[in-house]
């Protein structure tokens, strides 16, 4: 099915070049939305017989659905998963190898396929808003929508913030259209944007936020505030689905980490070593305030080529502020030029002279030699 999808891809390339711009943009969605309907109608539409659970927001979706899962299955549930650390249908896990945190409209319906046909009670996954604009999440029907949070991220790829919360609202106006017969939308009500995703006409309008909470949050391994935000949306989606308090503190309670989320080293080093996924300005400065108090060591990509560059400086500036030495590397450029990129992170570190290291295996191995006992390395 990967095949067919290049291969539609392909004729999408050659069309584009035949017509006039302003015509193909008019017709796009059209193609999208036809993609779609094909993706289902080959994998026999099998979102209506699974609960499906999505989650959306800017932050924090593959935490919520990892940390959900885990308490699913702790009640006892089968479950499938698709987030941008990996795709799991029953016992089968796989890495998510498409540096994609939602694949094409094809994938996406093949998994709830597999999940169908392995049993599975549900598909949790994450919702994106790129993956809004091409239609991947048309024709999947949602029992439940998560939504963490919403700040200004991919605004290249959208035009502009309220595009990117256009799209990510229209997963919300999916949920509402959706064919299942009871269907729920659990919102972070400490979130800005939080009124405009419990507008929509769903059966059950669940808030969860931080300053209500009715009793102390869940003992945890995760830290940081973030994480108790991601473990409140998951404890909160399966509350609803009738899962008992004691089975979620205990899930919670035994959980350790999430890949690639403050992720934990440990090779008998006298100082800590920490692997991050951090992308935004908002998630890295977050991510060195839990180390207040610590040295940081600071091992910073770019966060990718050809997207959101303004926030390189800032992320740059970040470093600066909070880490005692910065080291820069190389980091997933695409076809952009990896120096162009480290350069825009160098204009936001004023105070400190960063080491620039391109390839990226001898920038972490820098950063553990230089790192002295105590210290903290932050590769994000």
């Amino acid at each position: 099915m990967g095949h067919t999808n290049a291969m539609l891809d392909e004729t999408l390339i050659r069309i584009k070049r035949l017509i006039p711009a302003s015509i193909f943009s008019f017709f796009q969605p059209a193609y999208h939305w036809t993609l779609s309907f094909l993706a289902a109608l080959v994998y026999g539409f099998p979102s209506k017989k699974i609960n499906v659970i999505a989650v959306t927001g800017t932050k924090g979706k593959s935490s919520t659905t990892e940390i959900l899962n885990a308490i699913l299955e702790k009640a006892g549930h089968r479950t499938a998963l698709s987030n941008t650390i990996r795709f799991k249908i029953g016992d089968e896990s796989h890495r998510n190898l498409f540096k994609m945190s939602m694949p094409g409209r094809f994938s996406m319906q093949k998994l709830i396929r597999q999940a169908v046909n392995d049993h599975c009670e549900y598909f949790i996954c994450e919702m994106t808003s790129q993956g809004s604009l091409l239609h991947r999440h048309k024709f999947i029907d949602i029992n439940i929508l998560i939504f963490t949070n919403l700040s200004p991220e991919h605004i290249e790829a959208h035009g502009s913030y309220e595009n990117y919360a256009k799209a990510k609202l229209d997963i919300a106006k999916s949920l509402e259209n959706s064919r299942k017969r009871e269907t729920t939308i659990i919102v972070n009500a400490d979130d800005k944007e939080s009124a405009r995703f419990l507008s929509f006409n769903v059966n059950k309008k669940i808030p969860y936020s931080l300053k209500d909470a009715s009793r102390p949050l869940y003992e945890t391994k995760l830290p940081g505030i973030f994480n108790q935000y991601n473990i409140l949306a998951a404890a909160t989606c399966a509350k609803n689905e009738g899962v008992p308090d004691n089975v979620i503190a205990e899930a919670i309670t035994e959980f350790r980490h999430i890949p690639g989320r403050v992720e934990k080293i440990e090779a008998g080093q006298d100082f800590t070593v920490i692997v991050d996924y951090a992308h935004t300005a908002d998630s890295l400065e977050k991510l060195y305030k839990i180390f207040d108090g610590k040295r940081r060591v600071a091992v910073l990509g770019g966060t990718g080529g050809g997207r959101d560059t303004s926030k390189r400086a800032i992320m740059g500036a970040l470093a600066d502020k909070y880490c005692d030495l910065i080291i820069l590397t190389n980091e997933d450029p695409y076809d952009e030029d990896p120096q162009k990129i480290i350069d825009d992170v160098a204009k936001g570190i004023i105070t400190k002279k960063p080491l620039i290291i391109m390839d990226r295996r001898l920038a972490i191995r820098e950063a553990i030699r230089q790192a002295k006992p105590g210290d903290v390395v932050l590769i994000t």
